[in-house]
C-alpha cells in the first residue's frame, strides 16, 4: 500500500495488500451488512468484532424510560449477553471459556462493538455466537431487573473514582448540551426509570443489516467468515438477500459548541484533586489528526513530554500528569489532566496552561519532533502485533473514516508532520474556550480567572 484505501459504501467487494504482507478484504452482502477482515501470516488466533454505529450520543434527552432514554444503549449491551432464542447466558459465557477465549463488549459515544479473542479454530464459534446474540437477543424481563442493578453498581463505582467524576463533569464543561458531552453509561435516575419495552425499541430501531459491521483480523479466512456470517444471520431470521444500503456515516460538519461552564467543581474530603482542563478538539476527519498525536505526544504523551518533567519531573507537583485529545465525527476535546495536592492545584493548573501557550508561541524543537514521531512510529509497531488493534483498526476505518490506512501509510504520515504544524495546531487550540473541571478538597475560587 501506497497510500490509504478508500471505502466506499456503494461498493460490494475490495481486496488490498497492506504492510506486513497482510491481506485486508472487504465484502458489502445485498443486505447492508459490512464485512472485513484483515488476514496476517503467521498468527494463530483471531479478534472478531460485531460494531453498530450507535452509540451515547444517539439517545433521547426526553423523558426517562422512553425509547433510546439516555443509557439505553449502555443498559443494551450488557442485555446481549443475557440469553437469546437458543442461548442461556450461561451457554454464551461456557462457548468462550471452554475455548479459552475472551469476549466483552463497549458502548462508545459513536459506536458499540461487541467483540471475542480466539483461537484459529474456535473463530466459527465465535462469529455464530456473537451474531446470535446481535440479532436474537430475548431482553428477558427478569433479566432487564437483574442488569439494572449491576448498571447501578457500575455508576456507583464510577462515581467513587474522583478521575471519572472529573473526566465526566469535563467533557460536559467543553460540550455543553451537545449530546457528546453526555455520560455514556446514562444517570441513575435514568437507568432507575428506563423500561425494558423502551430499551427494546431502541434495539430493533438501531440494530438492522444495513447498520452492522463485522471486522476480524489475524488468522482468519475472509470467504469462511463471510459464510460464517451469513449463517448467523439467516438464524436468526435475516434475510442475507433483501436488498438494504448500508447506514450512511455521521456527516463530518463541525458542530456549533458552546461551552457548558467554564469552572466546575465537586468538592469532596480526599488527598488529591484531580483536575482536567480541557477545550474544543477536532473532528476525527481532521487532515491534522496525525499532527495531533505529535503535539499530544510532546506536550503530554510519556516520560519525556513537557508536561511531565515540567510538573512531575522539576517541579514534583504531581505523579499523574499527562494530556490527550478524542475526537469524534462532528467535534472533538482536546484535554489535560493532573493529580495533586488541594494546596497545588491552581498552579499545576496554571503550569499546564502555560505549557500549552509555549508550545503555541515558541513551536518545538527538532529533536522533540523526532522523538514523538519515534516514540508513535514505534507504539504503532508494537500496537499491531496484537490482532486486537487490528480488528478495531478495521472498525474505525469503517464506521468513521472511510478509509484505512495501514502501518507504511501511518508512517508517512507521521513523518511528514513539521514543526511548524505542531505550533499552528497548538495555538488553534489555545484560543479556544477552556474549561477546568476538578475533585476533591477545591472549590470554584481555587481556579477563578483560569477559564477564558
Amino acid at each position: 500500500m501506497n497510500s490509504a484505501v478508500d471505502l466506499p459504501l456503494g461498493m460490494a467487494d475490495l481486496t488490498f495488500a497492506a504492510s506486513g504482507e497482510a491481506l485486508v478484504r472487504r465484502t458489502v452482502l445485498p443486505s447492508g451488512v459490512r464485512i472485513l477482515s484483515e488476514q496476517v501470516p503467521g498468527a494463530r488466533s483471531a479478534t472478531l468484532g460485531y460494531w453498530v454505529a450507535v452509540g451515547s450520543r444517539d439517545e433521547s434527552d426526553g423523558q426517562p424510560g422512553h425509547p433510546g432514554s439516555l443509557g439505553s444503549t449502555h443498559f443494551l449491551e450488557h442485555l446481549l449477553f443475557k440469553g437469546t432464542r437458543t442461548r442461556t447466558a450461561l451457554d454464551i459465557a461456557v462457548s468462550f471459556d471452554s475455548v479459552g477465549g475472551e469476549h466483552n463488549a463497549m458502548t462508545a459515544k459513536e459506536y458499540t462493538c461487541y467483540y471475542a479473542k480466539v483461537q484459529d479454530r474456535d473463530l466459527a464459534m465465535a462469529v455464530e455466537v456473537i451474531g446470535d446474540m446481535l440479532t436474537s437477543s430475548l431482553l428477558d424481563p427478569a433479566e432487564f431487573e437483574n442488569e439494572r442493578g449491576v448498571i447501578l453498581e457500575e455508576l456507583s463505582m464510577a462515581e467513587d473514582d474522583p478521575a471519572d467524576v472529573a473526566s465526566e463533569r469535563m467533557f460536559q464543561a467543553v460540550l455543553g448540551d451537545h449530546p457528546l458531552g453526555r455520560p455514556i453509561g446514562g444517570r441513575p435516575d435514568t437507568i432507575r426509570a428506563a423500561s425494558r419495552d423502551g430499551v427494546w425499541e431502541h434495539y430493533r430501531a438501531n440494530y438492522r443489516p444495513q447498520d452492522l459491521v463485522v471486522t476480524a483480523a489475524g488468522a482468519v479466512d475472509h470467504d469462511l467468515l463471510v459464510a460464517g456470517v451469513e449463517r448467523a444471520l439467516a438464524a436468526a431470521g435475516w434475510d442475507p438477500e433483501l436488498a438494504a444500503t448500508p447506514v450512511g456515516r455521521r456527516p463530518a460538519v463541525p458542530a456549533d459548541i458552546r461551552r457548558g461552564s467554564p469552572i466546575v467543581t465537586v468538592e469532596r474530603p480526599i488527598e488529591q484533586a484531580n483536575v482536567f482542563v480541557g477545550m474544543p478538539g477536532i473532528l476525527a476527519t481532521d487532515e491534522r489528526r496525525t499532527t495531533m498525536s505529535v503535539l499530544n505526544s510532546i506536550l503530554g504523551g510519556g516520560m519525556s513530554s513537557r508536561l511531565f518533567q515540567e510538573v512531575r519531573e522539576r517541579r514534583g507537583l504531581a505523579y499523574s500528569v499527562y494530556s490527550f485529545s478524542g475526537s469524534y465525527s462532528d467535534a472533538g476535546v482536546f484535554g489535560l489532566y493532573a493529580g495533586c495536592a488541594p494546596a497545588k492545584a491552581r498552579q499545576v493548573t496554571e503550569l499546564m496552561l502555560d505549557e500549552l501557550q509555549r508550545l503555541a508561541s515558541g513551536g518545538v524543537t527538532a529533536d522533540e519532533l523526532r522523538r514523538a514521531v519515534g516514540q508513535l512510529s514505534g507504539g504503532a509497531a508494537l500496537a499491531l502485533e496484537d490482532s486486537d488493534t487490528r480488528m478495531s483498526r478495521l472498525g474505525r476505518a469503517e464506521i468513521t473514516l472511510g478509509e484505512f490506512a495501514d502501518l507504511d501509510e501511518s508512517l508517512r504520515r507521521l513523518h511528514l508532520v513539521t514543526a511548524d504544524d505542531v505550533r499552528a495546531l497548538a495555538a488553534d487550540l489555545a484560543d479556544r474556550p477552556v474549561s477546568v473541571a476538578a475533585v476533591g478538597s477545591v472549590t470554584d475560587d481555587v481556579f477563578a480567572g483560569l477559564a477564558s
